[in-house]
């Protein structure tokens, strides 16, 4: 009798643990930790934060290197990045700002490809059944360097639901984040030095960052429609 008594607890317990830590509550624990990042950014703003002038009375590499962390956070709480890339600009100029900037969205990628790998890929990758999908999945699972290297270089697809995406996929971590920070080299630049130049909207630095930044929105909007189709086909 004491034998059995003290069996049924442990039962129970086994099953509470082996309940939380299935692949479906894990994705709940995943969407109620994103849906609470999403509610303090539209609350509290946090990228005001990042262009206070407090930042500055940190100066040098510790400024650097507070406002790259809190970049990665904020990213991964769904703060455009174009926001954070022009106050990284007008903070701290082109040079630091970019280095800032890329570090923060390394770090914000990491961040979100974690959470997804580890909360959200057993559970949704069963889902990924119909052919446009799978033709998506296999393609970062394959080629996962190049596909995401393609994504950062060509800002068709929100900077959030790649991460993700390519956490549900086979994709590796090492691929991902050095994709990542290759391919968002140019487009952050850009951003960098137009908020670095903004004071001076005629000047030939700033117009050039803009005029890049119009063109690669343009040439990822064709990329984007054209592997669409090309997807569908398969």
């Amino acid at each position: 009798m004491l034998d059995t008594a003290a069996a049924r607890p442990q039962g129970i317990a086994a099953r509470c643990t082996r309940a939380l830590l299935s692949p479906w509550s894990r994705l709940s624990l995943l969407v109620m930790l994103l849906a609470a990042a999403g509610t303090c950014v539209l609350l509290f703003e946090p990228q005001q934060l990042l262009s206070d002038g407090g930042l500055r009375r940190l100066g040098g590499v510790a400024a650097v290197t507070v406002f790259a962390a809190a970049y990665g956070l904020c990213t991964a709480a769904f703060v455009p990045r174009p926001l954070l890339n022009l106050a990284a600009g007008a903070l701290f100029g082109s040079q630091a700002g970019t280095f800032a900037a890329l570090a923060g969205t390394v770090l914000g990628a990491g961040i979100a490809f974690g959470l997804g790998r580890m909360l959200g890929q057993d559970a949704l990758r069963p889902l990924l059944r119909g052919r446009w999908l799978k033709a998506v999945d296999g393609q970062f699972s394959k080629h996962g360097f190049r596909s995401m290297l393609a994504v950062r270089l060509f800002p068709g697809v929100p900077f959030a639901a790649a991460n993700y995406c390519a956490a549900v996929s086979r994709m590796g971590w090492l691929p991902f984040l050095l994709a990542t920070g290759l391919g968002s080299i140019p487009n952050t630049a850009a951003y960098v030095v137009a908020g670095a130049r903004a004071s001076t909207p005629t000047s030939p630095a700033f117009l050039i960052a803009m005029g890049f930044i119009a063109v690669t929105g343009l040439a990822g909007a064709i990329v984007a429609w054209r592997k669409r189709h090309h997807l569908r086909g398969r």
